[in-house]
């Protein structure tokens, strides 16, 4: 059986997200992020060309390690303006019935009690389509705006992380029954004391004694994203995710990065399966190669030289300001997103020479930190299956050039391609976003982490219902 590649779309709520400068160009419309209908008319886009979801990027504070201050960024449009991406979610749902949402909130900087109402009430506006991409934050900048000095320790954030997350767990898992919702009209009773459940978490860094505010929803947690390939970040994911992006800017790096994952899944208990793994690519496409080239070209004039670096000062916690744009970058350590400097730096391996912040900045001119297939329809299909062939990847996590143009050309030109070949799915599963990722319901797995803290699971620290409570009380 040929096997299905996956898409995914990387947008932020934001003008031009990881393409800088590219918001000039006449054919972008990413200047409409402050408009409800870009996003309810990408939502139906995207649902037409059967992609797994959309995946929303955010951050909380500005890119400022570039020059040392946010000037650049800001003239860039470098993810400065940006809005909330939560908000955008309940008008997708509205006018699509199987697209899945992926979004991104920090576990740094926001109580984990009022964000598992959050998501809850999103897991039930969607009926089930929602998934939380867990990031513990790589901004200097949103730390102190946050009232702290700086962020924590790279580790040490996602020690942080593993907290919050046993507090969600609790939450979503142990603290309401499946039948605790009654609607006794007759008696008078809508939801039985005696199924509900304090969690009595104390930890290092939350006590929440209390019950979940809200009724279990679909999915009760919801599919669970993550994007760190740090070592400590893929023990993080392989604890927890369900769906993991990452980014490799060659073949050897992303095989050896995937097989990372799944070996890490394996030592965590889980099926090396058990997780999707999506790789960040951007695909410029159209009839012919010649057409998709000359497309690949002009999206390059309108790109930002200094706007690239600003992102990649952002993600690696290196000022690249304080270097000549042919000097080698280097063995560096920054404090951010350690995968980045990890990659580069095995790439500089392979290729036998040292990158220079010249190469950064083109590599990061279009769509971030991905590589960017250029060609036809036929020619990127055969990249595509050849790179699922080489490295063990579930699918594609599209970054754009222009918005939505770059998506509407993948799904006129790439798709069709790959149907042809039985390589891409014509249809969508019914369920929700967990069912139809893994096709084994709608809840967490027995073997995930966060099912342990259900009911009656090995890590349930529910200490007594409601109704006790009030009985012992009386």
């Amino acid at each position: 059986m040929t096997r299905q590649i996956r898409f995914n779309a990387f947008d932020m709520n934001c003008v031009a997200h990881q393409s800088s400068g590219l918001w000039r160009h006449p054919a972008d419309r990413s200047r409409h992020y402050n408009d409800l209908e870009y996003w309810t008319s990408l939502a139906q886009t995207l649902e037409r060309g059967v992609f797994d979801g959309i995946f929303i990027a955010d951050v909380l504070g500005t890119y400022d390690v570039y020059g040392g201050n946010n000037v650049a960024a800001i003239r860039n449009g470098a993810q400065i303006p940006v809005n909330d991406p939560v908000l955008l979610v309940s008008a997708m749902a509205a006018v699509t019935k199987h697209l899945g949402f992926g979004v991104t909130a920090g576990t740094s900087y926001e109580h984990p009690y009022p964000f598992a109402r959050r998501m809850t009430t999103l897991d039930h506006l969607t009926k089930g389509r929602v998934g939380w991409n867990v990031v513990t934050g790589y901004l200097p900048s949103a730390a102190r705006n946050m009232g702290h000095d700086d962020q924590l320790e790279h580790d040490a954030r996602y020690d942080h992380a593993s907290e919050y997350l046993d507090v969600l767990y609790k939450l979503w898992e142990g603290s309401w029954e499946d039948d605790a919702v009654v609607e006794d009209r007759d008696g008078g009773v809508f939801t039985d004391p005696a199924k509900i459940h304090e969690i009595g978490h104390r930890g290092d860094h939350f006590t929440v004694p209390g019950i979940h505010l809200s009724e279990p929803s679909v999915q009760r947690s919801p599919v669970i994203y993550q994007a760190g390939a740090s070592p400590r970040g893929v023990r993080f994911a392989a604890e927890n995710a369900e769906a993991i992006f990452i980014s490799a800017p060659t073949t050897p790096v992303l095989a050896a990065t995937v097989k990372r994952i799944r070996d890490a899944l394996e030592a965590a208990g889980r099926d090396r399966y058990s997780a999707k793994i999506y790789t960040l690519l951007t695909i410029i496409t159209d009839e012919t190669d010649e057409k998709a080239q000359a497309k690949y070209d002009e999206y390059l004039e309108y790109a930002s030289e200094e706007g690239a670096l600003v992102f990649m000062s952002g993600w690696t916690g290196i000022d690249l300001s304080q270097y000549d744009l042919d000097q080698p970058v280097g063995d560096v350590q920054g404090n951010a997103i350690q995968s980045v400097l990890e990659n580069f730096a095995e790439s500089a391996k392979l290729e036998g020479r040292e990158w220079t912040v010249r190469d950064i900045a083109k590599f990061g001119a279009i769509g971030g930190l991905g590589p960017i297939f250029v060609g036809s329809g036929s020619r990127v299909a055969d990249h595509l299956e050849q790179l699922v062939r080489d490295t063990d990847v579930d699918g594609f996590n599209l970054a754009y050039a222009v918005t939505p143009g770059t998506w509407e050309d993948v799904i006129e030109h790439v798709i069709p391609e790959l149907r042809v070949r039985g390589s891409y799915p014509t249809e969508y599963a019914e369920g929700s976003l967990r069912e139809k990722l893994h096709g084994r319901g709608d809840r967490l797995p027995q073997e995930h982490r966060g099912a342990s803290f259900r009911l009656g699971g090995s890590r349930s620290t529910a200490t007594g219902s409601v109704a006790d409570k009030a009985s012992v009380s009386a």
